[in-house]
């Protein structure tokens, strides 16, 4: 039995609810390549059930508890999930930690009106000028980077946990949950191993880093991009006599100021690595990194003893000229932070790229932002599903056969070991009729008796969008 089939078996058994239509929705999206709407995945053949089941499969997913919180049993579900997951996990060799990545996406529901929770959300735009909002949700994705062996190797990851950030909360707040239930987690080799997380800048902040640092993760080093106006300190010097002035100590010296060259002084540490891009560029990366840095805190969040490692990454052509027009900034925090090379810091943030390209492929090929519903339940239900195809994609990728099309025979032909997801999507079809579906055969019961004569629903109540910033979101929702 391969892994894919062992996985599949554990998936099924797993399913709370309509656990035939969701596997069969799960295997026809896994393998769509025709489909644009969510509905016509029941035309793929996969699904062996009339266009209705569809939606069945999808509402039916998560059955929740009325009784209890809903974001408490998706924390329960996502932590089976994981402990399912766990058996197939690829032990790092070449480097000494488990690598892993969290970021936000969008999710646009502009026009819809009844949907719950809607708020202005980050949404690059392509146009320059126009404002890169959006109305509608953010989802938070936290992530484990299997190992590359080579610079061709597809950006494939293994989605951990996908949660929706609700309006009275952030990014950084929902990824502090998905880390600490994940890394308290004994079930997982990640609660005792050292474990690095790349971030973005957004995670570079106190409200990120605070909570975390006060949670004793022991195991846990973060690499976060820094904005390169930033201003950090290095420690106070220390106090040679008491002399009769009372306060207390300063907890800060020096400024390091990212804008300002002259308080940089000299790196404590630099190195040089050169590496060669997936179109075959060759780059030189001159890294420098300087020691025991400080931040200013909060009320909340004292950061004067959690100290950190600051990197500067310049990239460098074949004619030695400077590749980007500013300066990557990290910093890098954690009691076992010296046990990272600035090269694998390097090597690791590089890494952080592939999260990217799987919100772009979840969004084109897998239907990600494609459901349209007034349910936020639902909407989450559909999330997740598209994160179960995607490790079917995942467990798939080493059984794939190269399909080029017409216009591609002649490229090079892709190696099976390093098929990227749209290959694996596109053989992933002829992969499960192989070796088959868990999942029961359909037993057809006829046609449903649908609405009752006369019954005639109320309309959905408009739901107002919730703007952060004057009021509370729950104000804002009872002045509406």
């Amino acid at each position: 039995m391969t892994q894919l089939e062992a996985f599949r078996q554990d998936l099924y058994e797993k399913l709370l609810s309509c656990a035939g239509a969701s596997m069969d929705l799960l295997d026809a999206l896994a393998s769509n390549t025709t489909a644009r709407s969510v509905v016509e995945l029941s035309l793929n053949g996969p699904f062996r059930r009339g266009y209705g089941s569809v939606y069945t499969a999808i509402n039916g997913f998560f059955p929740a508890d009325p009784f209890q919180s809903n974001s408490d049993q998706r924390r329960v579900y996502d932590k089976k999930l994981a402990e399912l997951l766990a058996p197939y996990l690829p032990q790092p060799e070449q480097r000494p930690f488990w690598l892993l990545g969290l970021d936000v996406t969008p999710a646009p529901r502009p026009y819809a009106r009844t949907l719950e929770d809607r708020g202005f959300v980050y949404q690059p735009n392509t146009i320059r000028g126009n404002k890169p909002v959006t109305i509608g949700h953010q989802y938070s994705t936290l992530a484990f980077f299997p190992e590359k062996t080579q610079p061709q190797t597809p950006p494939w990851i293994v989605p951990l946990s996908i949660r929706r950030v609700a309006s009275n909360q952030t990014g950084t707040q929902v990824g502090v949950e998905q880390i600490q239930g994940f890394l308290g987690n004994d079930a997982l080799p990640f609660a005792k191993d050292l474990c690095v997380q790349v971030t973005d800048a957004a995670y570079s902040q106190v409200p990120f880093l605070g909570p975390l640092s006060q949670a004793h993760q022991n195991n846990l080093v973060t690499i976060a991009r820094a904005r390169g106006n930033r201003t950090f300190y290095r420690p106070a010097p220390p106090v040679e006599k008491k002399t009769g002035k009372g306060g207390r100590h300063p907890w800060y010296g020096q400024a390091f100021d990212l804008k300002d060259e002259t308080t940089w002084g000299p790196a404590d540490e630099e190195t040089e690595v050169a590496y060669l891009t997936p179109r075959g560029r060759h780059y030189r990366v001159v890294i420098e990194g300087w020691h025991d840095l400080l931040m200013q805190g909060t009320q909340d969040y004292k950061m004067y003893q959690q100290f950190f490692t600051l990197i500067r990454c310049l990239v460098f052509n074949e004619k030695g000229e400077q590749v980007f027009q500013r300066p990557l900034w990290l910093l890098v925090m954690g009691k076992r932070r010296g046990e990272i090379s600035l090269t694998q810091v390097w090597q690791a943030y590089r890494q952080r790229y592939d999260l990217e390209h799987f919100f772009r492929f979840g969004k084109q090929r897998l239907l990600m932002n494609a459901y349209q519903t007034p349910e936020v339940e639902h909407e989450e239900n559909w999330w997740q599903m598209v994160q179960l195809a995607y490790l079917q994609l995942w467990m798939a990728r080493s059984l794939t056969q190269a399909l080029p099309k017409p216009w591609e025979r002649y490229l090079p032909h892709p190696n099976p070991e390093v098929a990227s997801p749209s290959a694996t999507q596109r053989d992933l079809g002829r992969i499960l009729r192989q070796i088959g579906t868990p999942a029961l055969a359909p037993k057809p019961r006829g046609n449903s008796p649908g609405r009752a004569k006369g019954q005639c629903p109320k309309p959905r109540t408009r739901q107002p969008v919730i703007k952060k910033g004057s009021k509370k979101p729950d104000q804002a929702q009872r002045a509406a």
